[in-house]
This record gives structure tokens, sequence and C-alpha cells, in this order.
């Protein structure tokens, strides 16, 4: 690797980093947050469904600020858009707010993220072309999970502990001023390169553009799209476990206000992430295509989680999720670096949105109809369900790996430059 792209590597380690501590102030606590505010387990997952709605509708338009205004401003706006929607959640807490305003609010969280996701990945990617590294992706992704883990697991444990000595609100207040200190990092550091927006004057007309595109290189190019059909089943029943684990441990533990247990939670599967994004081009290089990473994660995941269902003892339902995650995030980074290199450059952040919004459309259906399972049978009838759902994304996978995409066989330590235009 030269030293500009290790320049841009540090870029995007220390801006994964900062974002992932900011948003990971929550993780450990926001389902217990929701239910100390008053809402039942099916308002609480139903808020959570609003938050993903609210990414399923702007994802689009927000890739539209990406690729039309630049990977930056989008990234900016976003530290601004969830430190704002972040305090308002605090209000509502305070306020003891009905369950309309959380849903309201919950959309704008969703807004929020959207400004991230496919914008920062894609700038990465195309500052990484631009400085010749000729590496393969896995291994950057994967040290930016592993950067993103060692952040979210030091954010879920100390948010858990201050919930724990002081109260629920205040790790939403962390989150607010850590965002605003890396509005003033990105603004700094991250600069476009090896990408020229291209701004309009008409958004509608900018945002069906956009559309057209992402459909053209993403659902109408078969290997990306099978992909991309799987996303529903597997980030919907991922976004619904990682909350439901929170009160699901806690009941298992006996104490319903140790906090910290809820953050623990949390931090296991940020110490999986970082583990994972080690493993990841190292469990790649041991397989000829990059679907059979993706296929083995997606079935060991969901039989883990059907296991899960019958499990009664704490210690073994802890162990049991570390595996759970820790196979998950061995996935993620590969899954990454199949579809970057078979999308086309000059709509790499929009397509990546895209895929966004398809896999945070399960988590609108999915983390309900759990919520409502979870009320009437139980956290671990919901988990078990919950596997049998992640089952679906298989056959899709299976029809990718069907396409025999040069995407899939790219050796991870000798991608071309070039790959992601040669679609298959």
């Amino acid at each position: 690797m030269n030293a500009a792209a290790r320049k841009t590597q540090r870029i995007y380690l220390t801006l994964t980093l900062g974002n992932t501590l900011a948003a990971s102030f929550i993780w450990g606590i926001n389902t217990l947050f929701l239910l100390d505010a008053g809402l039942s387990n099916l308002e609480a997952f139903a808020a959570n469904a609003f938050f993903t709605a609210g990414m399923v509708l702007f994802e689009v338009p927000t890739g539209v600020v990406a690729d039309g205004w630049g990977r930056r401003v989008s990234f900016l706006l976003g530290t601004v858009t969830l430190a704002a929607s972040t305090y308002l959640y605090y209000m509502l807490w305070q306020l003891s707010a009905p369950f309309w305003s959380w849903a309201v609010v919950s959309i704008l969280l969703g807004l929020g993220f959207t400004f991230f996701s496919g914008a920062v990945e894609a700038w990465l990617v195309d500052a990484l072309r631009f400085a010749g590294y000729e590496g393969g992706l896995e291994t950057v992704l994967g040290r930016g999970q592993m950067v993103g883990g060692v952040a979210m697991l030091v954010g879920s444990v100390a948010g858990g502990v201050i919930a724990q000595v002081t109260n629920l609100g205040v790790p939403f207040l962390l989150r607010v001023g850590v965002l605003v200190a890396m509005f003033a990092v990105a603004f700094w550091l991250m600069h476009d390169v090896g990408f020229t927006p291209e701004r309009s004057a008409r958004p509608l007309q900018a945002t069906r553009a956009v559309l057209a595109a992402s459909i053209e290189n993403g659902l109408k190019n078969p290997p990306v799209r099978y992909v991309m059909l799987a996303a529903p089943f597997s980030a919907g029943v991922g976004i619904y476990v990682f909350y439901a684990l929170q009160p699901y441990l806690l009941e298992l533990f006996g104490d319903p206000r140790a906090y910290s247990i809820a953050g623990l939670a949390a931090a296991i599967v940020a110490g999986a992430e970082v583990l994972g994004g080690w493993l990841a081009p190292r469990v790649r290089g041991l397989v000829s295509k990059r679907t059979t990473v993706l296929i083995l994660s997606s079935i060991v995941d969901a039989l883990i989680l059907v296991v899960l269902g019958f499990v009664q003892e704490f210690w073994v339902a802890l162990a049991m999720l570390t595996l759970w995650a820790l196979v998950a995030e061995v996935g993620i980074p590969v899954r990454q670096a199949y579809v970057n290199d078979m999308i086309p450059s000059k709509q790499r952040a929009t397509v990546l949105s895209f895929d966004s919004l398809i896999g945070s459309s399960g988590g609108v259906v999915v983390q309900p109809l759990l919520g409502r399972t979870a009320d009437m049978y139980g956290y671990p009838a919901s988990l078990a369900i919950g596997g049998v759902i992640g089952l679906i994304a298989v056959p899709f996978l299976l029809a990718s790996r069907g396409q025999h995409a040069q995407a899939d066989e790219a050796n991870a330590s000798t991608s071309t430059p070039n790959a992601e235009s040669q679609p298959s």
C-alpha cells in the first residue's frame, strides 16, 4: 500500500472510529430506554421499524446528495441530522411522549443514518482507486470493521455502565456531543478525491435518475440482484436480534435494572466485529468463492438463533450470542467486497444506498412482527422464528453464486482496480 492509500485508509478508520463510537453509546440500552419510556415490546420494536422505514424512505434521496453533491457533504449532513434527532429522542423520554412522536423522530434518526450509508464506503473505494491501491478490498474493509468493533465495544460498555450509575438518558447526550465533534473532524479531513460530483438543479429529476441507475446497476445485474434480495431477511432479523438481546439477557440474568449486562451484550457483538474483521480476509483465502462465505454464514447464524430459542441459561445464551455475532461479522466485509467489485464508480454510493434500502425494508416488517411474537410468546420464541426467517436468504445467495460473476472468484489479495466496472 502506497503513502496516498495509507492516508486514505487512516482517514476512513478515523471516521469509522468516531462515528461508531457516537452511535454505540445507546446500542446496549436502546430497547430498555424505549421500554422505560412506557412503550410495550410491540411499540418499542415498532419505533425501531419506523427508524428502518426512515432509512427506506430516504436512502435514494440521500444517495442523490452523495453522488450529486459529494460524499463529504453527505457525511456532514449526517452528523448534524443524527445529533439533532438523537437529542429529540432524549426529550421524548423526558416527557414520556406518546407513541406517534416516537415514530416521527425515529424516522428522522433513519434519515441521519442514510446520509452515511453508502457515502463513506463509496468515498473510501474511489479514493483508494485514485491513490493507485491494487489490493483486495476485504483487507481495508476488514480493518474498518475491526476499528468499528473496538469503538462499539468501548461505546456500548460505557453506555451501559453510565446508564446504570446515572440514568438511561445520559448515553444519548454523549452521542450528541461526539457527533458534533465528528462534524469538525470530517470537515477538516474528508475531501472527495477520485470522484467528481454531478450537481443537479432539479432534485426530483436527479432522484429519478439515481433510482434508475440503482436499478440498472443493482437489480438488473443478476449477481448483485440476488444478494440484494437476500438482505431483507438477513438484515431484518439481525436488527431485531441485536435489540431484543438486551431485554432477553436481562430476563435470563434475573435483574431488570442491570444495564451493564445489556451493554455487555452489545460489547460482545463489538468484540466479534473486531475478530470478524480480522478473520474475513483469512477465511476468504480458504475458499474459492466469496458466496461460499456468505451462504455458510447465513445458515450457521440461522441455526444458532433457532437453538437460542430453547436456551434457559444466561451464560450459555451469552456464549451462543458471541458465536452468532462472530459468524455474521466474518461475512460482512466479504459481502461488501463482492458487491463493490460489481458496480461502477459513478453510481457506487447510489447502488450501495439502494442495497441498504432493500435491507432496511426487511426490518420494517420483521421487527414489529417479532416484537409482537415476544409480547405473546416470549423472547426465546421470537429468536427461533427469526432464525427460520433468516434461512430464506440462503436460496437468493445460491442464485447469486449460480451467476458465476467474476467478482465471486476475485482473489482477496489480487483484486484489480477496474474489477467493479466489469459486471457479469
